[in-house]
């Protein structure tokens, strides 16, 4: 797995990494990682890393922007299969890799990066020509790997939308733990840490970041009856802004809990009522279906991949851009959990990490039975 984003930074890349990773390892798979170079006393026993420099943009991104042994470090490693995460430095290393080895290349798309362009491209450019560009890119990055993977159905929609052509495209979500993330864990100290006793609590999970739409979130919170928290977990960029924010919006009913531990965040959930996205960025909205898998009805932004997951009225409700559309979609899942946390389960149960790991294994033998046959 060569990615271009791994501990410690945290987001989806580093999430669909490390839960992949397990999937492949735990149905007995040997999988090696090389990722971007953190920098001393961030580095992790077993990973590969190539030279890179921290991102001024974004300080948490670490880019390899060194030349690097890549070639021979894949040859060393004699492996049946590379798989690319992200579309930059690492990812046009793992091609060329992948061309010069003969080993087959699989790239899972997760970022569509014309939706960031605007907030973190070093070069200032208009809205629209970044996003021209960042399609041309795209475009001509997403033919090469031997097979693309698409996280929902709604990416392969916008594939035919931007003329992207493939040589092969599967789609195959990022798994969930559906043991660790789960019904009936106790969130009681988890609320009793927040002084959230007696209060109806909708979580938002994910990086605070311009591109997540965490403002209407915010601006959401004091359409809420009063007796209703708006919980949001994660640091990013946008983070002071959006304290701000709420600050003169929130009305007392937004409560930042910063970075959590892995090992906490289920209990997050178990802490909460529902749980809320305004993003229109995700390609599959992997924290939705965490706190799915600990029964909680989902109100998200009717945008991209969401409408994949949540079906209205079952176990959750999608909304327009506008706060009090939000606001209205948070207070049904909240007066409906009670019916909804079984289906909200249920839902999540298709992103098992052991049905995912069995979908990627048979994508990686065809690749390799395919090689096998040409040669």
């Amino acid at each position: 797995m060569v990615t271009d984003s791994y501990f410690p930074t945290r987001d989806g890349v580093v999430t669909a990494v490390a839960t992949l990773r397990k999937a492949l390892e735990d149905r007995g798979h040997t999988v090696f990682v090389i990722a971007p170079d953190p920098g001393e006393g961030f580095r992790e026993v077993g990973v590969t890393y190539f030279p890179a420099k921290r991102f001024k943009k974004y300080p948490e991104y670490f880019i390899p922007l060194f030349r690097s042994n890549k070639i021979e470090v894949i040859r060393n490693l004699d492996v049946d299969v590379i798989h690319i995460y992200g579309i930059t430095f690492m990812a046009l290393k793992a091609l060329i890799a992948s061309r010069t080895l003969g080993v087959p290349s699989v790239a899972t798309y997760l970022t569509n990066v014309a939706d960031t362009m605007q907030y973190y491209s070093p070069i200032p450019l208009p809205t629209g020509l970044q996003g021209r560009l960042a399609w041309i890119y795209m475009r001509n990055f997403l033919k090469r790997p031997h097979c693309v993977i698409a996280l929902t159905k709604a990416t392969l929609d916008e594939f035919r939308e931007n003329r992207v052509r493939t040589k092969r495209t599967e789609v195959v979500p990022i798994g969930i733990d559906a043991d660790r993330f789960r019904l009936g864990l106790d969130g009681s100290a988890i609320r009793k840490r927040h002084g959230l006793e007696g209060k109806r609590v909708a979580i938002h999970v994910g990086r605070v970041s311009y591109e997540k739409n965490t403002e209407t979130v915010v601006r959401a919170a004091k359409r809420l009856p009063g007796d209703v928290v708006v919980m949001i977990v994660g640091r990013g960029p946008a983070l002071d802004e959006m304290r701000e924010l709420a600050e003169r919006e929130g009305a007392g009913r937004v409560l930042f809990t910063g970075f959590v531990p892995d090992d906490e965040l289920p209990l997050y959930y178990s802490a909460s009522d529902a749980v809320v996205s305004a993003s229109r960025f995700e390609t599959q909205g992997l924290t939705i279906a965490e706190a799915m898998a600990c029964g909680l009805p989902a109100a998200c932004a009717d945008g991209r991949a969401f409408p994949d997951i949540v079906e209205e009225g079952v176990n959750g409700y999608l909304f327009g851009d506008s706060p009090e559309e939000c606001a209205e979609a948070i207070v049904k899942c909240l007066d409906s959990k009670g019916g909804m946390s079984a289906a909200a389960r249920a839902t999540a149960e298709t992103y098992a990490m052991e049905s995912v790991g069995r979908r990627l294994e048979s994508v990686y033998e065809s690749l390799c039975d395919s090689l096998k046959q040409r040669t």
